[in-house]
């Protein structure tokens, strides 16, 4: 297994790549044990960053498409523990797509966003590529990792509105009392598998 470079510009590398390497491989297990057997399995062995508090998000792509994401974006649990979890959730629980089925398995792609604390952010110190956008107003909340803007080409008040319609508000929300916390993710991923 190989993995992609990490995305953005953020902080300095938190995790080496032997440490995203053993993520990457937890996430593989805990996907291929749930959904060939029912059970995410055990991993022995887990301590130093990977042991610590961590808030992370697991995407699952298929020949280059969204096939699931679920994440923390707040550090309650070992960050090992929210890999599988998330990649779990990722393949059977996000509401948008038909849970992973096992034939389909070999041709989605993990992808970790390891996250960063949120702290306030104002709309002119938004940084596309750099952070990730979590909008609150009311009981409405949305939130888009910092590689979505990238992805699509959005500047950043596009991204500020998408992130406004992503937690069900009208996009200009962000003008009128929104909420805004941002943070940073180190990303990284799975080559892209072939179609099958």
């Amino acid at each position: 297994m190989s993995i992609t470079e990490p995305v953005g510009t953020g902080p300095a590398a938190y995790l080496d790549g032997s440490q995203r390497n053993r993520l990457l491989g937890i996430a593989r297990r805990a996907l291929e044990g749930y959904i060939g057997a029912g059970k995410i399995p055990s991993e022995v062995e887990v301590g130093g960053k990977l042991a610590a508090p961590g808030a992370a998000f697991v995407t699952l792509t298929k020949n280059g498409r969204l096939r699931g994401c679920i994440g923390y974006t707040e550090a309650v649990a070992p960050l090992f523990k929210v890999i599988q979890e998330c990649a779990v959730a990722a393949a059977t629980e996000d509401p948008r797509f038909p849970p992973v089925s096992p034939t389909e398995l070999p041709s989605v792609r993990v992808e970790i966003s390891v996250l960063t604390p949120m702290f306030p952010i104002r709309p002119e110190e938004v940084e596309v590529g750099r952070h990730g956008l979590m909008v609150t107003q009311g009981r409405m909340r949305g939130l888009l990792l910092p590689q979505v803007p990238v992805e699509w080409g959005w500047d950043r008040e596009t991204f500020l509105d998408q992130a406004c319609v992503k937690a069900g508000l009208r996009p200009s929300a962000w003008r009128r009392g929104a909420t805004l916390r941002a943070f940073t993710a180190e990303v990284f991923g799975e080559q892209e598998k072939k179609a099958t």
